[in-house]
């Protein structure tokens, strides 16, 4: 028998023998208070090294506590959650945890959203009884991650994450005693590391050690220089996401009364990085066509599997780890934020006669990652970036609440012409699988040169870590592959270079669930069933598009008509491609 029966505070549960105390009380609705505790199994993701002690429980018998979290049910064990002496610990855990701990709830990061924060208010600690020390480390600010360690309550989120999901091994325990904290090795800044900045470190800790690098108030002084264009492009998974911040279910599509909201904040103009999605899936599905056909005639030298190019810490993952092995496979489209800021900057402006250093480029992003990559040197003219702010889905909501906007009461408004036109295929972008769905539905069409009716290619669909479908087109057998999480991808990459799998194409995105999940989101608190539901939120947008091929996008078709050519022409590749640089 998996099953057996314990009792928690006098009822009887059964629970399956593997559980913890914490989750079989929770099964039945027992919530024992909990800091450093969290699972995420639809990711893998479980985190139980009881190092705050806030779960102490009682077992009958015992003359010592033990962590809920950690302990393991035994047959018949007698648990009580909820004894004096249970209370007491606890609070006295609490206290000596918050005697070690700033106490500037009000200007953290992480303010409304803090778990230690959360516990102290229902504890109601109005007095702390205990002298600490607080060690004052120094305040680390990267382009994308600020890491303020003297709020590290060494819960080992962010390493379990970092080391056992992504598997990128940058943060882990260091020091001992009252000094340990989580960090890099040698305490090295995070851009001197293999860290990827996909921001899943930051979307699990519970307090403010870990926070985005806010760029709110550069925006908000650039927005009132009277001569500068303000542009703005969302991303799909921003507009399923950040209604929860106004109180709209996740999932729910808010993209109408988040473009008045920006036009309410100052932007002059409001365009969807989705017409650069398509953009983007026309010149990757073009490089992939390319490539599969002359593997398919017989060219065995050339690169495959052609690997997705939207997610800039996959790229960062994939330098840092396999240069020497698949960099050369991994496609030379930019990413959507990249295209875009490309074409506003240097088609969109010079029509209009507005000089680059007049437009003031804002991508609104689901992503860390892309604060870096809207950086990259190569995305530049004279020292003026084609993107120049990247804001997540969280500071774009703070901005919105600073400024008295509330998405509830906004009239839905539409995205300004022509860059704010898109298919379907765009839309789907933002969820795992999406790029190669919208990549096979032009792809379809341009090998077999027939009308693709049933745009629904369900096979690449899901949430499995690892997905490979085998499509049949014009008679050949294409073989396409799906990860989201770095950690999967280190499996499917050792498995090709092991050639233990044949694949074609492999998308890749670093965050589970892909775009939705991203680490710019709005907090999710381990529950994932959010992320799911933005998901299938894109899946409706796209659904409902009367245009779901990127190739019948009439914006698309006149941009190469008019000023790149055709799909991989010398203009566009010049304007919509990139390189990457080789690590050892």
């Amino acid at each position: 028998m998996d099953n057996i029966v314990v009792v928690i505070d006098g009822k009887e549960v059964e629970t399956h023998r593997e559980n913890t105390i914490l989750e079989a009380a929770k099964s039945v609705g027992i919530e024992i208070p909990n800091l450093c505790y969290l699972k995420i199994p639809e990711i893998g993701f479980k985190n139980n090294c009881a190092s705050c002690r806030i779960c102490m429980v009682e077992i009958v018998g015992n003359k010592k506590l033990v962590p809920a979290c950690s302990t393991k049910v035994n047959p018949g064990m007698k648990i009580n959650t909820n004894t004096m002496e249970v209370l007491e610990k606890r609070r006295n855990v609490l206290e000596l945890m918050l005697s070690n701990h700033p106490t500037d709830c009000l200007i953290c990061a992480k303010n409304g959203n803090c778990d230690l924060q959360n516990l102290a208010k229902e504890f109601g600690i109005r007095d702390i009884r205990f002298k600490g020390k607080i060690f004052e480390y120094r305040r680390e600010t990267s382009l994308g991650i600020v890491r303020d360690l003297d709020k590290c309550i060494m819960c080992r989120r962010c390493e379990t994450m970092c080391r056992e999901v992504q598997t990128c091994e940058v943060l882990s325990g260091i020091n001992r005693g009252f000094k340990s904290i989580v960090s890099t090795a040698f305490e090295r800044d995070l851009d001197k590391t293999d860290c990827t900045f996909c921001g899943q470190c930051v979307a699990v800790c519970p307090v403010g050690a870990l926070y985005e690098k806010d760029y709110t108030w550069d925006l908000i002084r650039e927005i009132a220089k009277k001569d500068k264009r303000i542009v703005a492009q969302i991303a799909p998974a921003v507009r399923v996401a950040i209604g929860e911040e106004f109180g709209f279910e996740p999932g729910e599509d808010i993209t109408g009364e988040l473009i008045t909201a920006l036009k309410k904040l100052g932007f002059t103009d409001v365009f969807d990085t989705n017409f650069a999605a398509d953009l983007t899936v026309i010149e990757e599905s073009h490089e992939i066509e390319e490539r599969v056909k002359k593997y398919l005639n017989g060219d065995k030298k050339v690169k495959l599997p052609v690997l997705t190019s939207c997610c800039p810490a996959w790229v960062t993952f994939l330098e840092n780890n396999y240069s020497e092995d698949y960099l050369e496979n991994i496609s030379t489209a930019k990413s959507p934020q990249q295209m875009f800021g490309a074409v506003v900057k240097n088609i969109w402006g010079p029509i209009r006669g507005i000089s680059r250093e007049k437009i003031v480029s804002v991508s609104i992003m689901p992503c860390l990652a892309k604060k870096l990559e809207g950086k990259i040197s190569n995305f530049s003219e004279k020292g003026n970036y084609d993107v120049d702010y990247t804001l997540t889905t969280r500071e774009l909501a703070r901005l919105l609440k600073q400024s008295n906007i509330d998405l509830k009461t906004l009239q839905k408004g539409e995205f300004d012409k022509p860059l704010g036109e898109s298919s379907g295929a765009s839309d789907i972008f933002g969820k795992t699988g999406g790029v190669t769905e919208a990549v096979i539905r032009d792809l379809y069409e341009n090998l077999t040169g027939e009308v693709l009716e049933n745009v629904d290619f369900k096979s690449v669909r899901g949430l499995d870590e690892i997905r490979i479908a085998s499509l049949n087109i014009n008679n050949q057998n294409i073989r396409v592959g799906i990860v989201h999480g770095l950690g999967a991808a280190r499996k499917v990459l050792e498995r090709l270079r092991e050639n233990q799998e044949e694949l074609h194409v492999l998308e890749v995105m670093a965050c589970k669930g892909g775009c939705v999940g991203g680490g710019g989101q709005p907090y999710h608190h381990g529950d994932f069933d959010k992320i799911r539901k933005r998901a299938h939120g894109l899946e409706k947008i796209d659904e409902n598009k009367s245009i779901r091929k990127s190739k019948d996008n009439p914006q698309i078709i006149s941009l190469y008509e008019k000023y790149l050519g055709k799909p991989g022409s010398n203009d566009a590749h010049k304007l919509l491609h990139r390189e990457y640089k080789y690590k050892k």
